[in-house]
């Protein structure tokens, strides 16, 4: 027990250890900006992001994976705090975590396998951009020195490891910034000029709200939303770091650590969060592989918070900036633009609509919906492709033989293909290439069958399999031959 126990935290220490300390700085601007997002105090936004990665850290399901504060949850508290205030949000996010461990529980991580590789890949490449587009407004009234900065960083991440990679590149490009920042005067922006963050350790904080059942009402809708962005974001990022990383992650467990997470955060005065595709990708490809390099990026933000406030406060925006480009090009999918035309049509616009849909609304859940609806409408579509082959026998009697699969979809179809009146007396129609999946296709062929009786003629069904079987005598419709 304490081996694996080991294995789990300790097993790739000294890596985990400096990729955890580069995450930490990339959170701080994530953080403030998503605070102010949400309309609340920077602190609280960087003390929840501290809560839900060591709180993550030990309850997860995907070890590597950085939680924290997000920009898709942060756009959805904005209402909350603005029509209720800031402790409602506190009493919102305890409920999204109750929430959160009632689906895990109710092993809601299976789901994910029902997200077509398409839309896998078109939320990869849209978050890619949103990440890119996300800095565009840190260019704005700057001069050369940025340009420069951000220039340096890249070159400095991508050459680095060239010489060693014992140490995180994109660490070392935030230190040589800021050593460059503060000697040259530069004059760029820093992670001070975004908003001022008061030194204080999380403690213990019950929400100062009505607890009735008219307040769980009002605030359950939001936390709903709140439960679904969050277990979508972080089952997708956990899909992604599997890819990455080859290895397997329990994805249960990590939605019911959400849940967990955001319910001790919020009792800490704390905002609901999930996974961050950006700040764990940047953990990945620094060298992150064990719950260690979360634990020390949640840490490690509270040593800057608290001990290095001065410190950080002089780190420019340019080395940050530079890093999620970084983040940004290692995130998209490039292959996905050389096979794009080898794959199926279908396929090509879900993944270019799902881009197109997450971009447009920054909003990665109904992106993510999206791309699954069509995705499930196009199979639909080409699962209703149902054959019926007439041929008559020596002694009189016509056959239908159907081919393909019996449901709401091919209703219409089926229900077109036979001459109710040029049939004669008897009539076989054949199921031994079909299947019957459901109570529309039962219903059609209850449908069928009567409008023969009506005539005078008899139906026979043979072919039967014993599932459509069994479904035919469960809803108790008259079709003759059904049990045969």
């Amino acid at each position: 027990m304490f081996g694996q126990l080991r294995q789990a935290f300790f097993g790739n220490a000294r890596k985990d250890i400096l990729s955890g300390m580069t995450v930490a700085f990339a959170l701080i601007p994530e953080a403030i900006a998503f605070s102010l997002l949400a309309g609340v105090n920077p602190i609280i936004g960087l003390l929840s992001s501290v809560t839900i990665a060591i709180s993550i850290s030990i309850f997860g399901g995907r070890p590597g994976m950085i939680s924290a504060a997000t920009g898709a949850m942060s756009s959805l508290m904005g209402p909350i705090v603005a029509k209720y205030g800031v402790e409602y949000l506190f009493a919102t996010s305890i409920l999204t975590g109750v929430l959160q461990w009632v689906f895990g529980m109710c092993r809601f991580g299976k789901l994910i396998q029902f997200v077509p590789h398409s839309v896998v890949i078109g939320f990869v490449n849209a978050l890619a951009i949103i990440i890119f587009m996300a800095q565009m407004p840190n260019f704005h009234g700057e001069s050369w020195p940025m340009y420069l900065m951000v220039a340096g960083t890249l070159a400095i991440i991508y050459l680095f490891p060239l010489l060693t990679k014992a140490v995180p590149s994109a660490l070392v490009a935030i230190i040589v910034m800021t050593i460059v920042s503060v000697f040259t005067h530069a004059g760029v922006r820093t992670v001070g000029d975004m908003g001022d963050f008061a030194q204080a350790l999380p403690h213990l904080h019950m929400p100062q709200i009505d607890f009735s059942l008219m307040t769980l009402l009002h605030l359950l809708p939001y936390a709903l939303a709140l439960s679904v962005v969050g277990m979508t974001e972080t089952l997708l990022t956990a899909t992604i770091v599997d890819e990455m990383t080859e290895t397997k992650s329990d994805k249960n467990k990590e939605i019911r650590g959400q849940g967990i997470a955001n319910f001790i955060t919020a009792c800490f005065g704390g905002m609901a969060g999930c996974a961050m595709i950006g700040q764990t990708v940047i953990n990945v490809k620094s060298g992150g592989r064990k719950r260690l390099s979360t634990f020390v990026a949640g840490f490690f933000l509270l040593i800057l918070i608290l001990l290095l406030k001065d410190v950080v406060r002089q780190v420019p925006m340019a080395a940050l900036v530079g890093v999620m480009f970084m983040v940004s090009i290692g995130t998209f999918d490039w292959k996905s633009l050389k096979t794009l035309h080898k794959i199926p049509v279908s396929d090509s616009l879900v993944m270019i609509l799902t881009v197109v849909i997450v971009v447009s609304t920054s909003n990665l859940a109904i992106g993510v919906v999206s791309g699954v609806v069509l995705s499930a409408l196009n199979f639909m579509w080409k699962l209703a492709r149902l054959q019926v082959k007439v041929s008559d026998q020596a002694d009189g009697v016509k056959v239908y033989r159907i081919t393909g699969p019996m449901f709401f979809g091919t209703m219409l179809h089926f229900s077109g293909q036979f001459d109710y009146y040029g049939d004669p007396e008897r009539v076989i129609v054949d199921f031994t290439d079909s299947h019957i999946w459901d109570h529309s296709a039962v219903t059609a062929i209850a449908k069928v069958t009567g409008k023969y009786e009506s005539l005078g003629k008899k139906v026979n069904l043979i072919g039967l399999n014993e599932e459509s079987k069994l479904l035919i005598d469960r809803t108790g419709l008259a079709v003759p031959g059904g049990g045969a």
